[in-house]
């Protein structure tokens, strides 16, 4: 299949979203399908505002319709909502072309937190930039809850992997020699440094050891200058970041607002186990459906989420890790997309049953 994948989120962004593009992309080559990916870096951008190191495309239309004109695709998705998100929409409604959408991002909580844009006026305009989407594919089947609640339509569970062999398992936190001097357990977290992630819930926590961060973004600067005691690593390639995943005692995921958090998987790898409160995104990568969470523990209090991932053996971290792989992600994903001439009315349009995905 011809596939056309246009997404406001690619390299040299440093993201869950790019993450996960591009492990998707690499799966989906080779194996009878094509895909071309439409991002920023083909067009002219500007700066996201309050976002540094994000450039979005301005006024894509006009080249972007040259683009998939060009390129005839058997099937468009379309895998964020900014500049060419809308872009490739338009294109698609005035062709009266079918094609599949993502929700990657909670990104009514981050206009919340940022500039405090009330949340149902967000998930508004998220649902009407879903709506005509002949399948909105979601990371997790709480976020299909909440999003059914609030009105979206033609929702499909999909899921996120991990690459074990970038991150590979150690069965004791291994040396690295830029926190080998640092008073142990260590605490770390990855991540953007930005509204939505909650980190100052984790920085302000007063317990023994040391908390180390490693990623960029908007509270950077105000935050290195209010907790210096932290240990800030700034962006790093994912090659040396596998081995500070792996150096970690526990890994700290403070975010409520992540619709997966794909940074615990990749730490589990390493078996560093997780610290998180039970919400949307830990839910489903711990596992804890069952009751029991697996690889990690969550918790309310995040302090006491820290000192019980401490007893987490390695090796169970390591092993919820492996329930995810970008294999089953694509197949999924493929199975998901729609052939661009397949218009179909609104009453013929289904939601696919969570039961029929596990």
């Amino acid at each position: 299949m011809k596939i056309a994948l246009i997404t406001d989120a690619w390299m040299p962004q440093v993201n869950g979203v790019v993450t996960t593009l591009v492990e998707l992309v690499r799966e989906l080559h080779g194996k009878e399908h094509t895909v071309t990916v439409i991002h920023p870096g083909q067009f002219r951008t500007r700066p996201c505002p309050g976002y540094a190191g994000i450039d979005l495309a301005v006024r894509p239309g006009p080249q972007l319709g040259a683009q998939l004109d060009a390129l005839a695709p058997e099937a468009i998705h379309i895998a964020t909502e900014g500049p060419l998100g809308w872009a490739a929409r338009r294109y698609c409604l005035r062709r009266g072309l079918a094609f599949t959408t993502a929700f990657h991002t909670k990104f009514p909580e981050i206009l919340n937190a940022a500039i405090k844009v009330p949340l149902a006026w967000g998930y508004a305009l998220f649902r009407h930039f879903h709506k005509p989407s002949s399948g909105v594919m979601l990371p997790t089947h709480g976020l299909h809850s909440i999003l059914a609640q609030r009105g979206f339509r033609n929702l499909r569970s999909w899921t996120h992997g991990v690459d074990t062999t970038l991150f590979r398992y150690h069965p004791q936190a291994r040396l690295y020699p830029p926190l080998d001097a640092l008073a142990r357990p260590v605490h770390l977290y990855v991540g953007r440094v930005s509204y939505e992630k909650n980190i100052e819930a984790f920085l302000k926590l007063d317990m023994p050891g040391t908390k180390v961060v490693c990623g960029v973004g908007p509270l950077e600067a105000s935050l290195r200058e209010r907790y210096p005691q932290v240990r800030w690593l700034g962006l790093l390639p994912r090659e040396e970041l596998a081995s500070v995943y792996a150096a970690a005692d526990v890994f700290v995921f403070p975010s409520h607002a992540d619709t997966f958090g794909l940074v615990m998987l990749e730490a589990m790898a390493s078996g560093t186990p997780v610290a998180a409160y039970p919400v949307n995104g830990p839910l489903e990568v711990l596992g804890q459906g069952s009751g029991l969470a697996r690889g990690g523990v969550l918790h309310h209090d995040l302090l006491q989420a820290c000192r019980g991932a401490l007893a987490v053996p390695r090796h169970e971290a390591r092993a919820r890790s492996l329930d995810f792989s970008w294999t089953h992600a694509a197949q999924l994903f493929a199975s998901y997309l729609v052939p661009v001439r397949r218009n179909l009315p609104d009453g013929d349009k289904h939601v696919t049953p969570l039961s029929s995905l596990t």
